[in-house]
């Protein structure tokens, strides 16, 4: 029983990379920036951190919940920006779990008055185990009615399978006061990611990100001497990924009325095919609150993934939660530099 599962678990992972297995992935990936590219490590100017928590296919056995958390900083004397990044995810049915921790840098160029790049980097370590609390043998079950017996299992194995290995990425980012187009690679080096004794390199996943805000008249919050413009804009972007055999593109847009924001997304890649089935994945729908004081913001955002794949809405689609908040660290008596600020939303 024991060499079976082995034999399946094997499988699964060797060939992860021409199946389905890929990276988590966050619907809110601008609520999660460093998680996305490195290269928005210190991207605020100031000091930013942050929590993402996602609940995959709630409603079934093979769900998959990830939760990150992260810092960043801006170091303005230097022009660079550096962040840490910690990040776990769990699958349901067979208890694969990965927990990373990962250090980046990121440098800010000034090309022009009005464009801006920024390289980044990121040195991660990951490990990955099996829970084998969630398996259960043969010898857990009644004979006669097959049903699950809560008693120990005879079956003896090595329950210390688990992979800790070294992880490189890298990024860039270009923009403008009202425009930004990112890449980033991940997992460069192609680690060996399998728990058992076998070869197989996690993939290299690339991530080609971007967008455009258009600002419209702006309101005002507040009253007498507290009140203040608030953003008013509309921000479609994108995101398109590819990771092995996988990939998988995001096509939406943001509607900001501070201190109210709206998206919606689309998921799926709809000229391409799967087994004979169009790509499609789910429909993101997002609200997010923010609040700007006059030193710091925070930001508040859930969205939820229908489902409209093959796996239908009886998934339970995905829930994810985010919350950011940003203040400064640097010396008030000191005349700030003049500084592009990127126009990516929060969410």
């Amino acid at each position: 029983m024991f060499r079976a599962f082995l034999l399946t678990l094997g499988l699964i992972l060797v060939l992860s990379d021409g199946v389905t297995a890929q990276d988590p992935q966050f619907s809110q990936f601008y609520a999660a920036p460093l998680y996305l590219n490195p290269a928005f490590a210190g991207s605020t100017g100031q000091a930013r951190a942050g929590m993402n928590y996602r609940n995959q296919w709630p409603a079934i056995d093979a769900n998959f919940t990830t939760m990150s958390a992260y810092f960043d900083y801006f170091i303005e004397d230097k022009n660079s920006g550096v962040g840490v990044l910690l990040t776990r995810d769990q699958e349901g049915l067979a208890g694969l779990r990965s927990l990373s921790l990962a250090l980046q840098y990121s440098y800010e160029l000034k090309i022009t008055d009005f464009l801006g790049f920024r390289p980044g980097f990121q040195v991660a370590l990951f490990n990955r185990d099996v829970n084998f609390n969630k398996l259960t043998f043969g010898d857990q079950f009644d004979p006669t009615t097959g049903n699950f017996i809560d008693i120990p299992t005879a079956e003896t194995f090595n329950t210390n399978f688990s992979k800790t290995f070294l992880d490189l990425s890298a990024g860039g980012l270009l923009f403008t006061k009202k425009a930004w187009l990112g890449f980033a690679a991940s997992h460069i080096n192609k680690p060996n990611q399998t728990i058992i004794d076998e070869n197989a390199p996690l993939p290299i996943k690339y991530s080609l990100h971007g967008g455009f805000k258009f600002h419209l008249r702006p309101g005002v919050v507040g009253s007498g001497v507290y009140a203040r413009k608030s953003e008013r804009s509309i921000a479609p972007a994108f995101q398109y990924r590819s990771q092995g055999q996988f990939d998988q593109m995001d096509l939406g847009v943001y509607f900001t009325f501070e201190p109210l924001v709206l998206g919606t997304w689309y998921r799926g890649v709809p000229f391409k095919n799967l087994d004979g089935f169009v790509n499609n994945e789910s429909i993101v729908l997002l609200l997010g609150f923010t609040k700007i004081g006059a030193k710091d913001a925070i930001n508040i955002g859930y969205s939820f993934d229908y489902t409209i794949s093959r796996l239908g809405p009886g998934s339970g689609g995905a829930h994810e939660f985010s919350l950011v908040y940003t203040w400064p660290m640097r010396n008030p008596r000191k005349p700030p530099k003049d500084k592009l600020v990127i126009p990516c939303p929060d969410f």
